[in-house]
Formats: C-alpha cells, structure tokens, sequence
C-alpha cells in the first residue's frame, strides 16, 4: 500500500515513521528546504542547532519512547535547569522551592494561592467547563489579582504575547499538568532535556529510517491540488506532476487545505470561522559569554520587546555549540501584528535595545552573529469555546484523511502532544487500512 502524507513538519514525520513500521510505503511531501517545520534545523556558522528553541521534559513519555524507538535513547542528555523572573528590574531565580519561598514579589499569601492554584488546577479533569472563562479572569479568581499581575501574566506573556487576553483557562491548565511535572519529585528541581545534535539529529535518522524502507520524504515539493482518483484512492499533484496513493493523510493548515483539496474530499461545518493562529519573531544571539543562568527568564516589564529570554546554553552543554553561547529572545504576535510590517534589521535593532536595557552591562562587541526567524502560524489560539467554535472538518472520502494542530483543543501544543495524537491517529488508521 501506498501512502502520501502531505506535510513534512514534526506530525507528518512522526506519521511517516510510524506508518512504514507497517506493510506500507510512504511519501512525504514538504514545500520548504528542510524537514521538520517548526523543529527545523538552522546552520549558525560554527555549529548547527533548533531554529526555535526546543526542550524534552522527563514526562514527555511520548516523545521519549518514539527518541528511543529511532535508536537514540543514548543521544538524550538530562541537564538541572533554572528559572528566573525579571520583575521591577531585579532578577530573581524561582529554581528551588527554597527560592521560590524566598521569592519577595510574592508575600506569603500570595504564594499560598499560588499553591493552590496549580494543586487544584492539577486535578482538574472536566477541562470543557475551563473553555468558558478567560485565563486571565480564572487565574484571578483563583489565587487573587496580586499573584496573577506578579507571577502568571509574564509566564502568559511570554508564550502567548498581549494574546493571552483572548485565550480560556484551558491553556494555563495544560501547561500546569506539563511544566510543573518537570520537577523531580525527590529533589523538588527542574531537569530538562535534549538531544545531541539538536532535532537535526532527530530528523536525520528518521529519514534515514524511512529510506531503508522504500519510504521517502520529497523537500522544496509545494502540493497544488489533492482529489480523488475514479479508480479508487487519492491523486496528488506536485510541480505539475500527478501522483497516485491508496491513501493521503493531510497534516497542513486547515486554510491550506481549502485551497488545495477538492470540495468533494472534505466539508466544514464553520468554512467561514477560521482558526487563529499566534505567530513568532525570535532572535537569537550567538556570544561569546554566556547572557544569562536560567534556561527560562520570563520577564514582567513592558519596556522590553521580546517576551522572554530563552539561555539554551545553560542547558545544553557548550560542546554541542562549539565553545559559544546561545541565546533566544521570542514575541508571541497575532497575524496582524505591526511587528510584521517592519524589516529584518528593524526589528533586530528593536530587539538589540532590548538586550541592552534587560543587561546593562551587555557589551556589543561580545556577539558572534544575530540572526531572526520569524513563523507566521505556531499554534492555534484556544479562544474560549474553542472546541465549539473552530470548524469541525470531517473527510467525505474514505482514503482522505486529516490530522493537524487546530484539533488540539486541550493540549498545550508540544512534539511531546504531537507524538501522542499521532500514535491515536495510527492506531485507528492501521485497523481501517489492514495495515500490518
């Protein structure tokens, strides 16, 4: 059997390898340079390392078991990672629960809330009634409006940017079930991972997986139409070529997939409610000293126009980078954020001001190379009543599937989540496809 996968992102990929486990063969179709999406691989001149960053937590049973199942279990490095706040212009570190105890924009009670709030929010499991109030408003009456301003509006904003405005509790629920896990529960501290190589290492090896099994990933391949084919199974056409499959699996955008497969192959119910997605512009500083001692520094000044400070460099060793040190500077913006009209240098001055208020004594000189990456569509936006109101797109084909990030309607979005999807998806697809 024959199977093309149209998307060649972390999901497609992890489809890929799963599916040729079985008696079938894959094609991957992906209109960019490289594989991975997201995930992707950038070449920083003295080394090559994630375009964004990345992290493996040690409750990420997905993506770990799918790491060791690529032969890579030994390529896994666990590092003790810190956290910090930069808050009424200090820095302090919130790493240990001594720390955080001792954390002054906090008094006593608030930190008390605070507590309570990610206990109850913890075992929670009707997380439907959560979609019908903003984070904001439930993070408030919960732990009080001291503890939200001080503590969980610069974590919002650091990953969701001025967005976080619009988004339900539902967000800040899957992100305590994931983030707080981390912590060790002997030592009560924060160990991260990742892997050597970063995910080019990741990517690389599933794709010579899949070569050795008569599977193949096509890169630069933009799709231009997807139909069904008279003699049974799905057509696709790349580079004004026809190619036929027993089945596709659509993993893009869902407005992507409006413009490119056959009204007869999918309906919508909401064609004219379309999903909203939060965007990313990052830069990221290779140096020759390192910036910062915290893997995470969420940063609760508006004067400062990035989100937060990402030192991958406390975590992955200096080996994996070359002896230098490198930093990520992320703003999480809608579609229609100004900061998309301005240019690349623009905005890498912007950003370099920034550095230079966050750390005084930050010499210029000290940099290696700046580079900015920009990504228009990260992750939907999970609005309140997100699952009632996002289109529900069913296929009308039987050999036309679909799977993409917009279904994610409780789940922060995470290779480890991707991984977990994916292997449902599988599960079900095998036993309609007679796939052993």
């Amino acid at each position: 059997m024959k199977i093309g996968i149209v998307g060649g992102g972390f999901m497609g990929l992890t489809l890929a390898h799963e599916i040729a486990k079985t008696n079938a063969t894959v094609k991957v179709f992906e209109s960019a340079a490289q594989m991975g999406g997201l995930s992707t691989h950038e070449d920083y001149g003295p080394f090559i390392w994630d375009r964004f960053y990345h992290v493996i937590l040690p409750t990420d049973n997905f993506l770990i078991d799918l790491i060791d199942d690529l032969g890579l279990g030994d390529k896994l490095c666990w590092r003790r990672s810190y956290t910090g706040y930069y808050v009424q212009k200090k820095f302090y570190s919130i790493s240990s629960s001594k720390e955080f105890l001792l954390f002054p924009a906090l008094n006593l009670w608030d930190k008390a809330m605070l507590a309570f709030t990610i206990f109850y929010g913890s075992k929670i499991k009707d997380w439907k009634k959560l979609e019908k109030i903003t984070v904001e408003d439930w993070l408030i009456k919960m732990g009080g409006r001291a503890t939200y301003e001080k503590f969980w509006s610069p974590l919002l904003l650091a990953k969701l940017g001025e967005n976080h405005k619009k988004v339900s509790a539902v967000f800040i629920w899957s992100y305590i079930k994931r983030l707080f896990q981390a912590r060790s529960s002997a030592a009560q501290k924060e160990h991260m991972g990742y892997i050597e190589g970063g995910y080019k290492t990741f990517f690389d090896t599933l794709q010579n997986n899949l070569h050795e099994k008569g599977s193949e990933i096509s890169l630069n391949s933009v799709v231009q139409n997807v139909k069904a084919n008279p003699q049974g199974g799905v057509t696709v056409t790349c580079d004004d070529k026809e190619e036929h499959f027993d089945k596709v699996i659509f993993t893009s955008p869902l407005n992507i997939l409006s413009k490119v497969a056959n009204p007869d192959l999918f309906e919508s119910s909401k064609p004219d409610a379309p999903v909203e997605y939060l965007g990313v512009i990052c830069l990221v500083l290779i140096t020759k000293n390192s910036l910062t001692p915290y893997y995470v520094l969420n940063i609760a000044d508006k004067e400062i126009p990035f989100t937060g400070v990402i030192g991958m460099s406390s975590l992955v060793d200096l080996d994996q980078t070359s002896g230098e040190h490198l930093t990520y500077f992320p703003k999480y913006v809608s579609a229609n954020d100004p900061y998309w009209k301005k240019s690349d240098e623009e905005l890498k001055s912007l950003f370099l001001e920034g550095v230079s208020k966050l750390y005084p004594d930050f010499d210029t000189n000290d940099i290696v190379s700046a580079h900015l990456h920009k990504a228009l569509k990260v992750q939907p936006l999970q609005v309140l009543n997100y699952s009632e109101t996002i289109p529900d797109v069913k296929t009308k084909h039987k050999d036309f599937y679909i799977l993409n990030t917009s279904q994610f309607v409780n789940d922060t979005l995470n290779n480890n989540t991707v991984v977990n999807h994916v292997e449902k998806f599988v599960t079900q697809f095998k036993t309609e496809s007679n796939l052993q």
